[in-house]
């Protein structure tokens, strides 16, 4: 197929859908990137998307950049195509939703009043519903913490290190959420720092960070299986202090994530080196991450401040201790620019859902089963938006609490790159969702245990710790072994069908593209498994596709409606790339 561009050969530029796919899960930006970015101010379309560090693309000698397809013919009936068929996404689960809809009263009783369109909030999940509900006292404790940090501490008590002012904070909000249930918390982080700082011998310090994985591990089982611990049933005597509970008294929900950093505390520090950077901090985010401090800086105070380091201890994003403490000391310089940016983002971000909230109830439908009579193109639509309520419940409260450090001059990785339906490729998806979990994942398992060397066992590793760290059910265990095994078609398509063998052919493109359709209904089916329908009511929603005409006349229609998305998804990496922009996923 010829559409008046030029064909790549051997020595064009890789197209961007091979790259994203060749690029191993652990790979890093290079530290020597050039930026080709245009210095025109002008907006485009790629602003939609938020930059991160390490993001320019690298400019190879000799490397052409092809025309952009937007104005030719093919990519013109794609936007006819878009203008149809996404207001129809958008109206079938606002008609599911409706009052006179004939399955409205079996999640009638799920929903709450709310405050657009006149029109009641689905407010029925309980993730989410816990940030939304409880938003203005974090805006008071934010703006009081950021308050003291700026105005307080330097002003009133310079003679207290910034450590030390962050780790009287967070001491007191842990008070605050907590209770008394602080004790226990102070224990468990205790055993950890004295595990790290064990003496070991030289025999065991190959293993000694898979034994801090195994104790790791064990307190989350432990956390779980005692449901956080009782004062009453350790000592009696003690069972008056089960009577303050805090804010938060299931303190062992959270927890998972203050185990993270317990460990790239433990190993960070097992697997320090002399330092080698004479900056006094270093610029670049990898940098941050592998170069060791000095000895003194692993101490129990940095540690400390770390671990429950108040704007980033609730749901992260997640940094390393070494990344942090560096920042800690020197904090990088963020522009105010980038700050308000990043607001207003935030913003648009919590409108959006609160539109989505109160216009479909795809959440109180899901949960009531309340699917009854609805077709295989409803009962798509009501997955497709419970995932879209997934992504966005869990970017929201990642972008505030990464908003709160960024304003207190912390720069943590951004946990989410692009939009859940901007995604074609499986390891390019799990970049970019929630990254800075995955950022951790590759440095404290994916590499040690063998990396792309072992990608199969490593890949299997990982995702089965995933699905145990984010809860102890089959259900996540199911999806951690869907993932992996729905990764392994990429990667062997991306070692047989690679562009510098077949990038040359007009149907290369277009091959690509039925191969991230297969990815993307892979991707769905795993997610929705694990995080939207479950196991009964996928299954529900594969037998409704597959054993009614109607079904597969809409999974046809779907699957034409996802090749041209996929493609659409390539040309736009591709004005990344025109840009000086390369995301990695």
């Amino acid at each position: 197929m010829n559409d008046g561009h030029p064909q790549p050969t051997l020595r064009a530029r890789t197209p961007i859908y091979q790259t994203a796919n060749m690029m191993p899960i652990h790979t890093h930006p290079p530290s020597n990137h050039v930026d080709i970015r245009s210095q025109d101010a002008k907006r485009n379309i790629t602003d939609f998307t938020i930059s991160v560090p390490g993001s320019k693309a690298r400019v190879i000698p000799g490397e052409e950049s092809p025309s952009p397809r937007w104005p030719t013919l093919e990519f013109r009936l794609y936007a006819v195509a878009f203008l149809l068929v996404v207001p129809l996404m958008i109206w079938i689960p606002v008609r599911l939703s409706l009052p006179n809809h004939p399955n409205h009263g079996r999640y009638q009783h799920r929903l709450s009043p709310g405050w657009m369109f006149g029109r009641q909030v689905d407010n029925s999940d309980p993730q989410y519903r816990s940030f939304r509900d409880n938003l203005l006292p974090l805006l008071l404790l934010a703006s009081s913490y950021l308050f003291s940090s700026t105005f307080i501490q330097p002003r009133l008590a310079p003679q207290i290190s910034r450590a030390r002012f962050v780790a009287a904070f967070s001491l007191f909000m842990t008070l605050l959420l907590h209770g008394t249930s602080t004790l226990k918390i102070l224990f468990l982080l205790s055993f950890n720092y004295h595990l790290a700082k064990f003496p070991i011998p030289p025999l065991l310090r190959t293993v000694w960070p898979g034994v801090i994985f195994c104790c790791n591990m064990s307190m989350l089982f432990l956390n779980e299986r005692y449901d956080g611990y009782r004062f009453g049933n350790v000592f009696p005597a003690f069972a008056v202090l089960d009577s303050w509970t805090g804010m938060l008294p299931r303190w062992h929900i959270g927890f998972n994530i203050t185990m993270m950093r317990m460990v790239s505390f433990a190993l960070d520090y097992v697997w320090r080196e002399d330092p080698i950077s004479n900056e006094v901090t270093p610029t670049e985010y990898r940098k941050r991450v592998t170069d060791s401090l000095p000895d003194s800086e692993y101490s129990f105070l940095n540690y400390f401040t770390y671990t429950l380091y108040p704007p980033l201890y609730i749901a992260g994003p997640i940094m390393t201790f070494n990344d942090f403490t560096w920042q800690l000391q020197n904090p990088v310089p963020i522009p105010r620019r980038a700050r308000i940016s990043y607001a207003i983002r935030f913003v648009a971000c919590l409108l959006t859902m609160e539109a989505v909230l109160h216009t479909m109830y795809v959440v109180a439908i899901k949960d009531s089963k309340g699917w009854e009579g609805d077709t295989p193109a409803d009962l798509s639509l009501i997955g497709f938006w419970n995932l879209v309520v997934v992504w966005l419940k869990l970017l929201i409260p990642w972008r505030f609490f990464r908003l709160w450090a960024l304003l207190d001059g912390l720069d943590p990785p951004e946990n989410m790159i692009r939009c859940v339906a901007n995604n074609y490729s499986t390891l390019g998806f799990w970049r970019s969702w929630h990254r800075s979990y995955n950022l951790w994942v590759v440095r404290y398992i994916y590499i040690p245990v063998g990396g792309s060397k072992n990608v199969v066992l490593a890949t299997f590793l990982v995702f089965t710790f995933v699905a145990l760290w984010h809860d102890l059910s089959f259900k996540l265990l199911a999806w951690g072994w869907l993932v992996s095994l729905f990764i392994l078609p990429e990667i062997t398509a991306r070692k047989v069908y690679t562009a510098d063998k077949y990038g040359g052919r007009p149907s290369y493109r277009h091959i690509c593209a039925i191969g991230g359709v297969i990815n993307i209904l892979l991707m769905m089916t795993a997610n929705l498994v694990g995080f939207a329908l479950g196991l009964e009511g996928t299954k529900h929603l594969v037998v409704q596709l597959t054993s009614t005409l109607s079904g597969w006349a809409f999974m046809i229609l779907a699957c034409s409606c996802l090749f041209i998305a996929v493609q659409v998804m390539f040309e736009y990496r591709e004005e990344e790339k025109r840009h000086g922009i390369d995301r990695k996923c």
